[in-house]
């Protein structure tokens, strides 16, 4: 089996036509999904875009030992695994952070591209500002090129990782796309995302709705470009032969629980809405620059308690493989196991590191279940330690970052012992805003000690276990 994996960053779950959405165009995803195994309860595993790429790529909960940083040298990853199988691996990437820094998330590909410009400041001026016509932004080259290679590379056994950034922010599609979902649309920029609680950030409503428009249109322009993409592959005769996946590492809050953002973002002199980062001052500083009037100001920036709801831990999860019997499970599934999946799919022998499992008796039809809960976690950082999240901007973490812990219908939102609990029944309120922990303690204590099982067959080290022992 080849194999071609789509990451599209960014990418709310519930924004696709497949999953019930019924005005954002996304026809190709739709037709994809009919011919594939479509997951409605697949949760993203580390979070946010470093970590889970850390885990697609080694098969493990890597939040529980390393956070948004270099991949360890000492991990075996997917691509690594298949190259000694004698797959021809490629990677083509916008996303940023597989190079950016010796992060070396490219590591084990025998050839890789990446996509530069996805990074706010001097670097994507360079290039935005040559663009012309849709096809030179961010995700149409990346999945042109990807259409390209496979062109060239069609008669091998291939995996191909393509990657690409969008929908992530800044938004700034075509206005043709930002049309579609913004009635009298005059042409004016997307706003940068507060990071915080909308309101308190002083931004007008009509900021977050007309932001959301231009993240739809994004969402439209990668399906558009995912499309071609899939028709390459047809048009090859490859459909026969190729394994299809497409997912995406988290959501995005678009004014849900009031906040816009997919975390909360703390600076001491209270600015917090306006403007894209400009560069570093120094060690914990940001200057922000606000496009509109050009002043700047300078603040230190920290990580807050950032909850982590539906919107941004359920992901989309499709996944087409030749002759399997297309059709949806509610099966919970994470991001930790694609990467043995692939390599099921490929014949591969996984490594004894994986903590993952194979999905492939759920697209065979052999289980109708795989794990009994779900986990997804910011890594496990200590107070006061400054970390790079989001972008390259050091912030440091002054309050303990949650883990949301699920079971199909209940999900605990939890940090450490002593810190807010949260419980939510999913199924009776999927937008989780009743709070139920006061009256159902024992379903929070059983969740609670899942987690902690869980945490301590994965071997997780003393200094951060202990505080996550006790529920309260």
């Amino acid at each position: 089996m080849n194999v071609v994996m789509i990451i599209s960053d960014t990418f709310r779950r519930d924004h696709v036509g497949c999953y019930g959405n019924s005005w954002i165009r996304t026809p190709n995803l739709d037709r994809l999904a009919k011919q594939s195994t479509v997951f409605d309860r697949c949760y993203t595993t580390s979070y946010p875009t470093v970590p889970n790429r850390a885990d697609l790529l080694t098969g493990k909960y890597t939040f529980a030992y390393f956070g948004w940083g270099p991949l360890p040298d000492d991990e075996r990853t997917l691509p690594q695994l298949l190259s000694d199988a004698g797959y021809s691996t490629m990677g083509i990437v916008d996303t940023p952070f597989y190079v950016r820094n010796g992060y070396g998330y490219d590591r084990g590909f025998d050839d890789f591209l990446w996509n530069r410009g996805q990074h706010v400041g001097p670097e994507r001026d360079a290039v935005t500002e040559t663009w012309r016509y849709e096809e030179d932004r961010f995700a149409p080259s990346t999945l042109a090129a990807a259409e390209k290679w496979i062109e060239r590379h069609y008669r091998e056994e291939f995996f191909l990782l393509v990657d690409t950034w969008d929908p992530h922010e800044p938004w700034d599609p075509p206005a043709h796309y930002v049309e579609m979902y913004l009635k009298d649309y005059d042409g004016r920029p997307s706003p940068w995302p507060c990071y915080c609680n909308w309101r308190k950030g002083g931004l007008p409503k009509e900021d977050v709705e007309r932001a959301h428009a231009h993240y739809c249109g994004e969402i439209t322009m990668v399906d558009r470009w995912v499309g071609r993409l899939l028709e390459r592959i047809e048009s090859l005769g490859l459909m026969e032969d190729t394994v299809v996946i497409f997912t995406s590492d988290h959501g995005f809050y678009f004014g849900e629980h009031d906040m816009f953002g997919k975390g909360i973002q703390e600076c001491d002199d209270g600015v917090k809405v306006g403007a894209p980062p400009g560069r570093a001052a120094m060690k914990g500083q940001r200057i922000f620059r606000d496009p509109a009037t050009g002043k700047t100001s300078i603040s230190v920036a920290h990580w807050g308690r950032s909850p982590l709801y539906e919107e941004l831990t359920r992901i989309p999860l499709l996944i087409y493989v030749p002759k399997a019997k297309p059709g949806r499970t509610d099966a919970l599934v994470c991001a930790s196991d694609l990467m043995p999946t692939v390599l099921d799919l490929a014949g591969v022998t996984a490594p004894d590191t994986v903590q993952g499992a194979s999905l492939t008796p759920l697209l065979r039809g052999e289980r109708d279940r795989l794990h009994d809960f779900a986990v997804t976690s910011w890594p496990f950082y200590d107070l006061g330690e400054s970390i790079r999240v989001v972008d390259d901007w050091e912030r440091k973490v002054d309050k303990p970052l949650l883990s949301a812990i699920t079971d199909g219908e209940w999900t605990l939102l939890y940090a450490i012992a002593g810190e807010p609990v949260e419980l939510y029944n999913t199924v009776t309120d999927p937008e989780q805003q009743q709070n139920v922990f006061t009256e159902n303690h024992e379903l929070a204590r059983e969740l609670h000690a899942k987690f902690v099982k869980l945490l301590t067959e994965l071997g997780t080290k003393e200094a951060f276990l202990a505080p996550r022992r006790q529920l309260l």
